[in-house]
């Protein structure tokens, strides 16, 4: 299993270099799984009908929703923690705060140890396209990558980064570089 990534040569309008070209990756989205086949995945490896599951997932939510907007940090077990969360404008007087000054409300999630532990060791394949949509190379590593750990506003270093702890999308784990014609 690996992450689809796409690096798409495209001229920059903002920015520090605004008209070079350069490679943007963004992730290679795949179609939404329907939540049927979730109920029927999750029947098929514990054994139980995908109705109790079903039943049990809803209920579960359901409790997670109300503790989270009583504001709790709820555990999603096998996941995480999730939040809820607020972006707002920061005054300096007393008599100006009121809830117009919240200008978004938001879902924090934190991911468990385990499902970061899975992230960073799950391989990334980069297909390069230049702006016609093109494909000028692939490229298939099996190194980790930096995680993102939005509690902290941090990430986990592996040792593939360049310059300001910016991933540069380099393949320096020991993965292969599959040019694309011949």
């Amino acid at each position: 299993m690996s992450i689809k990534v796409i690096a798409q040569r495209r001229e920059l309008k903002i920015g520090k270099n605004p008209g070079a070209k350069r490679f943007v990756m963004r992730p290679d989205l795949y179609s939404a799984i329907a939540e049927k086949k979730v109920f029927t995945e999750a029947a098929t490896h514990s054994g139980i009908s995908a109705g109790v599951i079903k039943a049990a997932w809803e209920a579960a939510g359901a409790v997670i929703r109300t503790w989270a907007t009583e504001g709790h940090s709820v555990p999603v077990p096998g996941l995480g923690t999730m939040r809820f969360g607020v972006r707002a404008k920061a005054v300096e007087k007393l008599d100006d705060v009121k809830t117009g000054l919240i200008t978004t409300r938001r879902i924090v999630f934190t991911p468990s140890v385990d499902v970061k532990d899975e992230l960073k060791n799950t391989s990334i394949q980069i297909t390069c396209l230049d702006e016609d949509g093109t494909v000028l190379k692939r490229v298939t590593s099996g190194d980790s990558s930096d995680i993102e750990d939005p509690e902290s506003g941090n990430t986990t270093d592996n040792g593939n980064t360049g310059g300001n702890g910016q991933n540069t999308g380099g393949n320096q784990g020991g993965g292969s570089h599959e040019p694309i014609g011949d």
